[in-house]
């Protein structure tokens, strides 16, 4: 697992695939969330703007990481 530090309250899911590199434009990270294909906490996540904070955790792609 992967840690991922960031230095606001919170980042958007969106936001963070491309802070992390597994999305490099906001409609590649839209079609990803959109389709299913990410999990935060373990439960699949469909909204782009779901806020993630310090302890979260996000699957994508057999990757792992969680929010520092």
């Amino acid at each position: 697992m992967k840690e991922v530090q960031i230095d606001t309250e919170f980042i958007k899911l969106d936001s963070f695939l491309k802070w992390c590199g597994e999305a490099s434009l906001g409609s590649e990270a839209k079609a990803y969330i959109m389709d299913g294909e990410v999990k935060v906490n373990g439960e699949t996540e469909t909204r782009r703007g779901r806020k993630l904070r310090t302890g979260d955790t996000i699957e994508f792609d057999e990757n792992f990481y969680k929010i520092k």
